[in-house]
Parts: C-alpha cells; sequence; structure tokens
C-alpha cells in the first residue's frame, strides 16, 4: 500500500469531516464538550486552500489543515482515522507541514492543542516542538507551541508547488 499527501478537492468534504470527528471524539469527555476542530466548517476549509488529505488505496486516512501567517507557518488540525492511528501518519503529516514552511523560507511551525490533550502534547513534543505559552482562547484552554523548521525537511506533493495562495484568512 502507499500513501501521499495531496490538497484537499471539494469531494474529499465528507471524508475529512468524519476522520476529524473520528479522531477527536475520544475528547470530547474530557474537555467537556466537541473539541474546536470538530466545530470546523471544513467545506469552507477546503474551498479556501491550505486543507490536505493523507490518501492510501484512495481512501483518504488523514487530513491537516495549515496557513501562512506572516513570518510562520500555523497548522490548525492534524487528524489520523483511529483505525490507522500509531502508524506513523500523525509524523507523516508534520513533516509535510514542516516540509511546506521550509519550502516558503519559513524558520518556525505554530500550533496549539487542547491542555487536556496530554497525546497531543506527547506526540508534539517527540517532534520537537515546545510550548511557548498557556491561555484560555475561544472557550478552550490551549497551549500554544513552535518548532523551528528544518530546511533539509523534503517531501513532495501532488499538484502544488507551494503555498501562496493558501491563505485562508483565519
Amino acid at each position: 500500500m502507499s500513501s501521499r499527501i495531496r490538497p484537499a478537492e471539494g469531494g474529499d468534504v465528507p471524508a475529512i469531516a468524519g476522520c476529524v470527528r473520528a479522531s477527536y471524539a475520544k475528547y470530547v469527555g474530557r474537555i467537556g464538550k466537541e473539541p474546536a476542530p470538530m466545530r470546523e466548517d471544513h467545506a469552507a476549509g477546503v474551498e479556501a486552500g491550505g486543507t490536505y488529505v493523507l490518501v492510501e488505496d484512495g481512501e483518504v486516512i488523514g487530513t491537516i489543515t495549515m496557513r501562512l501567517e506572516g513570518d510562520h507557518l500555523f497548522v490548525g488540525t492534524v487528524a489520523v482515522r483511529p483505525d490507522r492511528q500509531g502508524e506513523g501518519f500523525g509524523g507523516m503529516l508534520m513533516a509535510f507541514a514542516e516540509s511546506r514552511a521550509a519550502g516558503e523560507g519559513l524558520e518556525e511551525i505554530r500550533l496549539y492543542t487542547n491542555e487536556k490533550m496530554w497525546e497531543n502534547l506527547a506526540f508534539y513534543g517527540r517532534l520537537g516542538f515546545e510550548e511557548t505559552h498557556r491561555k484560555l482562547d475561544g472557550g478552550y484552554r490551549r497551549i500554544f507551541l513552535r518548532k523551528r523548521v528544518d530546511d533539509r525537511v523534503g517531501f513532495d506533493i501532488e499538484g502544488e508547488t507551494g503555498m501562496r495562495g493558501a491563505h485562508d484568512g483565519r
């Protein structure tokens, strides 16, 4: 089986929404409400650009959203279907984001996660992210993280040569 990452298309929206819902469902009880990615308008995100899907044998098994924000790349949502977690796909999506940032000449990737998503904190820590601060943001207790971009990272993407134009205004 071979997997690849490509820009999301309109027809991918149901699979993206299903992947995100399934991936984040385990946190609803812990947080006390749906995590922010479960509440996103995935169709609008795909339309705006910056949403990518990880596909294996024609099936969406993961997704990532990202956008340029001045001097850094912001990663919004990272999700891998629960039945495929633990196979390295989250790391593949994050390596893809780092490659995109390096390709744009950016020195840093930033993201946040909910403070009750301990698994995510451990995952991002293993990838070299460091905590910058914590705050209540959008009704969620978030931990903000950053990572310096390794410009030696390389990743091939179908049908896209850069992120310019993938600004989604959020």
